[in-house]
């Protein structure tokens, strides 16, 4: 039996491990170790590998496997979300990449049919690389993540079409016929999908869970994706984009997550793999031989690839920040380029001399990228500065159009995803006057037309602020998932209004300081809050009673907020007379009918002796009382502001319930704690 392709991912799997292992303590990313690693063990170099080609189709399973969680991830829902950043942004970007390099190339005396291919090569990014990148920083959901993935998945629906034109070029085949059979089929593909995942997904999975075998599930998984990208294939379609639709239909179905977990081991295996695949194909004598040629090239599809991108987005109506960060985080060749490059090669259309120079450069492209995705941001914040204001807020159409609310003691959210629609839902069933600011130009043009107060700008732009009129505000909730851009937004709003309170969401507890150093009144960490959710319904699984979990949930609180508190004593200079409260929260009631203090003189003293909490403020119809007079006697209806410990307001809670609804909500909605929300008491 012949065991050299497990002597080949043997030698490749311990040369990875040594050379990542360095890399990363000089503080570059795996994906630069995988590279290097392939070009180590390549024909080219140390000449530990034989087979190229077994490699290379094991790392095709890697793309699939990416693809096919990337789907998984996301939903059809979704995608019809962004169908015009996947269209129109998708659309602009390769035809123009196509035509800048084409006509550089012509000028350069190439013929056209090859310039155009050059123009095929220069077009497409890599799926591969960018979304792990982006999947590692938590910027999948960030704007720029999302314009990123709507441009990519076209690239990857034109992969096929662009193959059909190669011959066209190489003065073979006839592409228009084959392009109009495919796109027939790609449709026809996806319509399946789409039915797929309402019907047939569901029902497999529910009866492969009755079996309760983790190995059939994961083998069902396996089926379904590889299944649905040979098939693909098959008519004439990528495996990739194969892989992808078939994680579309998973992530209809109540399994989707599961699936996620359980495919995700494997697809960090082979996609090292396919890294170290693109690293073997590279002959280091070439860079050698011709470096002003290589680094020249890789400037020009650099500065084309990152104009282009960004100029799509920006005509679009993205605004300039977001559009600079695509743009730089989609300026490498992609790993579809490579197949494309030796389809060239078989017609004509590249010589072996120059697919090296390409690879060369596509290779250093690739290196590249996560440098370009560190810098995006801070780089997209100066061109920003310097771009003028209308340029740089916006398309005009949306922006230009926005004049100064004249609202007052309004909430103002930063970002219209789950957590900005669910704010501004209960804030208008509140009556509370807000106002949302939206990235998405088609979020915004489309809630607008459903009476939604939103308007269009980045929210880093002081003048995308006044538009909010966010001197006047009395809350700022940014709720994006981009944590520069979040602390852009604080330290700009903290300048136009001392006062203002700050809220913020981010994903992570160590993005929490930064955040408090800048002004950030309260700073809500996903990280920590998911954790209370999951043993929340762990104990309600065990039976555990309601009142013992949300003691549970206050002790938690209690003890991780009061650090986090504590960093935002330090940090924040509009804390006020909150910092002189520690250990105290103030939280306000309403009194129910039937509760122990309906009827209660404040002179008997009930609610002091029985909870401890001290009484503030009365408020009865659009009347406000502070410091009360003794003599007052509360009525059903009164909301009352108290100041007192957490187990003070636990107490007084009780108080302020019927007898029969206790175990209901309270209300205590104004407090200096980020952990106070509704007081639950059984």
């Amino acid at each position: 039996m012949d065991y050299q392709i497990l002597q080949d991912m043997e030698i490749l799997f311990g040369l990875a491990i040594a050379t990542v292992l360095i890399l990363r303590r000089l503080m570059f990313p795996s994906i630069i170790g995988f590279l290097a690693t392939g070009i180590l063990a390549g024909p080219h170099a140390l000449g530990l590998i034989k087979n190229t080609h077994q490699v290379e189709q094991m790392a095709e399973i890697g793309v699939v496997l990416l693809l096919f969680t990337i789907g998984i991830e996301y939903s059809l829902k979704e995608l019809m979300r962004i169908r015009h950043l996947v269209l129109w942004g998708g659309g602009m970007q390769l035809g123009f990449t196509i035509a800048i390099v084409a006509l550089l190339a012509s000028v350069s005396g190439i013929p056209l049919p090859q310039a155009t291919f050059f123009g095929f090569l220069v077009a497409l990014s890599s799926t591969a690389i960018l979304m792990k990148l982006l999947m590692d920083k938590g910027e999948m959901d960030a704007p720029h993540g999302k314009m990123s993935l709507g441009i990519l998945i076209f690239q990857d629906l034109c992969v096929v079409p662009l193959m059909l034109f190669t011959p066209f070029l190489g003065g073979a085949g006839n592409g228009f016929q084959g392009i109009l059979l495919v796109s027939v089929k790609a449709v026809a593909v996806v319509v399946i999908a789409h039915f797929g995942s309402r019907f047939v997904v569901p029902w497999i999975f529910s009866q492969v869970v009755k079996a309760r075998s983790r190995e059939l599930f994961i083998l069902t998984i396996i089926f379904i994706g590889f299944g649905t990208a040979w098939l693909t294939a098959q008519v004439g379609l990528s495996l990739a984009l194969g892989a992808f639709i078939a994680g579309l239909a998973i992530s209809e179905s109540e399994y989707s997550h599961q699936a996620l977990g359980d495919i995700i081991p494997f697809r960090d295996a082979f996609m090292s793999l396919f890294f170290i695949s693109v690293g073997m194909l590279l002959d280091p004598a070439v860079v050698l031989s011709q470096p002003l040629l290589v680094v020249s090239l890789v400037l020009i599809i650099l500065i084309v690839k990152t104009v282009v991108t960004g100029g799509a987005a920006m005509a679009l109506g993205v605004p300039a920040r977001v559009a600079i960060v695509a743009g730089l985080a989609l300026a490498q060749i992609g790993e579809f380029s490579f197949i494309l490059s030796q389809a060239g090669m078989e017609h004509g259309l590249l010589t072996q001399e120059m697919y090296q120079v390409f690879l060369a450069a596509s290779i250093a492209t690739m290196a590249l990228t996560p440098l370009f995705l560190k810098l995006g941001s801070p780089l997209a914040t100066w061109l920003v500065g310097v771009l003028p204001a209308p340029l740089a807020r916006g398309r005009g159409a949306l922006a230009g159009k926005e004049k100064k609310l004249s609202l007052k003691d309004h909430v103002v959210i930063v970002g219209f995803g789950v957590n900005g629609r669910n704010l501004s839902r209960v804030l208008k069933a509140q009556k509370i006057p807000y106002v949302i600011i939206e990235t998405n130009p088609f979020t915004v043009s489309a809630e607008k037309k459903k009476g939604v107060r939103i308007m269009f700008g980045d929210a880093s732009r002081p003048e995308v602020l006044t538009h909010a009129a966010v001197e006047e505000a009395r809350i700022v909730v940014i709720a994006i998932s981009d944590a520069a851009a979040s602390r852009r937004v604080v330290a700009q709003a903290r300048q136009m209004n001392p006062s203002l309170h700050i809220i913020v969401r981010t994903r992570y507890i160590l993005e929490m300081e930064p955040l408090y150093k800048i002004g950030a009144n309260e700073v809500i960490p996903e990280e920590f809050e998911t954790s209370i959710e999951i043993f929340s319904r762990v104990l309600r699984n065990f039976l555990i009673p309601v009142d013992q979990i949300d003691h549970c949930v206050t002790e938690i609180r209690r003890g991780s907020y009061d650090m986090f508190r504590s960093l935002s004593r330090r940090h924040s200079h509009a804390v006020g007379i909150a910092g002189y409260l520690s250990g105290a929260e103030i939280g306000s009631f309403r009194v129910k009918k039937g509760s122990p203090l309906e009827g209660e003189s404040l002179s008997h003293g009930t609610l002091r002796n029985r909870s401890g909490a001290t009484l503030l403020v009365i408020k009865r119809g659009d009347e406000v009382t502070p410091n009360p007079d003794p003599v007052w006697v509360l009525q059903e209806g009164d909301i009352v502001l108290l100041l007192g410990t957490p187990e003070q307001m636990a107490a007084a809670g009780r108080l302020f319930d019927a007898p029969k609804a206790r175990g209901g909500t309270q209300a205590a909605v104004a407090t200096d704690r980020p952990d106070t929300t509704d007081r639950r008491k059984q």
